[in-house]
């Protein structure tokens, strides 16, 4: 039997972009996460004592936002009498207001697809990271393999 040195550099080179890669991900989700959560916080939106959840509480995270985004769909249905704005004539008054509760339910869903967006880069960074010091591990800088014998059937 014989036995073989392998190089593993290959590996381990994969190992340390994953880990890098890992961090730069993880570094990504948290600065976005932070970043979409001051400027929601920067809104000084308060959350309405009708609302579903978080009453009196100021929009500052994805739950707080969709509920927002929620209660301000309430409102403005019960404003047009149940009308969506593209069930409202054009001439009707309460047309404009259920616009303008399109556009801030627009931009609220959009900050929480921003949460979890970022949650997910973090997410994802840190299981590249996990793989990347799991191959480095697992893999010597280099290995002696030694085949095993062929089993005859």
């Amino acid at each position: 039997m014989s036995t073989t040195v392998v190089n593993t550099k290959a590996v381990r080179v994969i190992a340390i972009l994953l880990i890098v890669a890992g961090g730069l991900l993880v570094v990504g989700g948290a600065a976005t996460w932070l970043t979409v959560r001051s400027q929601l916080v920067a809104e000084n939106i308060t959350i309405p004592d009708d609302a579903m959840a978080f009453a009196g509480k100021t929009v500052d995270g994805p739950l707080d936002a969709y509920v927002q985004a929620d209660i301000i769909n309430e409102h403005a249905l019960a404003g047009s009498g149940g009308k969506t704005y593209a069930e409202l004539d054009r001439e009707d008054p309460a047309r404009q207001v259920v616009m303008n509760g399109s556009f801030l339910r627009a931009s609220l869903f959009t900050s929480v697809i921003a949460f979890g967006v970022a949650a997910f880069a973090a997410g994802m960074g840190v299981l590249f990271a996990l793989t990347g010091i799991a191959l480095r591990t697992l893999v010597p800088a280099d290995a002696t393999v030694t085949p095993r014998e062929k089993v005859v059937a």
